[in-house]
């Protein structure tokens, strides 16, 4: 748990783990998250989740035309 939560730490760019980076390390992990599922943690907050149907579309084709200072980034 210490070695998960120290990795989410160091993505968020902190020295420190707190409750937060154990609840986001708990709660990625499928084995953990399946053990500790019953269980809060105090100042942990949530797990960020973003539904498919909500998120933008992705744009088919590699180049748009048309596309507002797209000439000034190919070379």
């Amino acid at each position: 748990v210490l070695e998960l939560a120290g990795n989410a730490a160091r993505d968020n760019k902190k020295n420190r783990i707190i409750p937060r980076h154990i609840q986001l390390a708990v709660r990625n992990d499928e084995e953990l998250s399946r053990l500790l599922g019953a269980v809060t943690i105090s100042n942990g907050g949530v797990v960020p989740n973003i539904h498919q149907v909500l998120l933008p579309k992705k744009q088919a084709g590699g180049k748009g035309k048309g596309e507002i200072g797209s000439a000034s980034q190919e070379f």
